[in-house]
């Protein structure tokens, strides 16, 4: 579907839910259910985030749930928002295509979804409200830059070899962030060759031993990218007891301990993503659409490239 049309049904759908809001309605009820919270500190931070948002907004109140990384749970908590009769409801899927059918439901309910951080799959545009986080695919994109640049100072770019470590199967966030990476790496460096591509599952320590075996298998490898630098320090840890060295590390969604190696000079670069903008931005575009403010489809904000070159210029990352 075209997004002018996917607008342009979402827009008409959000007509009949506003109207109480602009008239002096109570409290918005907004519930969230979210991935899985325990998996790693960005999800973490943006929990605590989202509750004292919500927590410093009298016109809020909110219900927060985890799916803990489980699919049936999450589509279990969407019905329980359904029955609660909630005003919004702000998802972080489990698996972008198979949440379609709660979100269907939702919608049918008259209950705006709001879509954060990775966004369902296309098949499901019609039953979203808006989608509020970041551009998965040009921060896929621009780790493939940073890669290539890194080579091309080091006279490599004709022969060097990468291993790539995506996140969780299924997820709308890995799949994105893979396309991008690799549709824009033989863009910029079309004599790179990525030799090998695993999952890391979001989780360091699934991600060293990613890295462990590919370091088995190759005797050659130049670069590691990582969806994110959780798994990127994964790889580095795996590639320090090995005793490898000179290997280009490159992740997304810049963590604290991204941050530490790249000030350390062992890990190269990432992308630099804050889960408190992205809470804090999901909250806000809940409680605009509820206020019948007309919103873009997809609502992003920015995530620049960080490298050891430029990291002065950015805060560590407080997850």
């Amino acid at each position: 579907m075209k997004l002018r049309n996917i607008l342009a049904a979402s827009t008409a759908a959000l007509a009949l839910t506003t109207t109480a809001y602009a008239d002096g309605h109570g409290p918005m009820k907004i519930g969230i259910t979210q991935n899985n919270v325990g998996v790693d500190s960005y999800q973490t931070t943006y929990e605590k985030a989202f509750i004292a948002a919500a927590e410093a907004n009298d016109a809020v109140e909110t219900v927060v749930l985890d799916a803990g990384g489980d699919v049936a749970r999450q589509i279990a908590q969407m019905e329980d928002l359904i029955q609660q009769e909630v005003d919004a409801i702000i998802i972080w899927p489990t698996n972008g295509e198979a949440v379609i059918p709660a979100v269907r439901k939702a919608s049918q309910a008259g209950i705006p979804v709001v879509v954060t951080n990775s966004n369902i799959a296309e098949a499901g545009f019609d039953f979203v409200s808006s989608f509020s986080g970041p551009d998965n695919v040009t921060q896929g994109a621009r780790s493939a830059e940073i890669m290539c640049d890194k080579f091309k100072d080091m006279g490599i770019e004709n022969e060097a070899q990468v291993v790539h470590i995506t996140g969780q199967p299924g997820y709308t966030t890995a799949i994105e962030r893979a396309q991008g990476f690799e549709d824009r790496l033989p863009e910029v460096c079309p004599n790179v060759t990525v030799v090998d591509t695993q999952p890391g599952d979001w989780n360091r320590e699934k991600s060293q031993q990613v890295m462990e075996a590919f370091l088995v298998k190759y005797d050659d490898i130049d670069g590691v990218y990582a969806g994110d630098d959780n798994m990127g320090v994964g790889a580095l840890n795996a590639a320090k007891a090995a005793g490898r060295e000179g290997i280009i590390f490159v992740g997304a969604t810049n963590f604290a301990v991204g941050y530490e190696a790249m000030a350390a000079g062992d890990y190269w670069g990432s992308i630099y993503q804050s889960p408190v903008d992205d809470a804090e931005a999901a909250l806000k575009t809940a409680i605009d659409i509820l206020n019948g403010e007309e919103l873009p489809f997809l609502n992003y904000f920015d995530t620049p490239k960080i490298t050891q070159d430029n990291m002065g210029d950015f805060t560590k990352p407080v997850f």
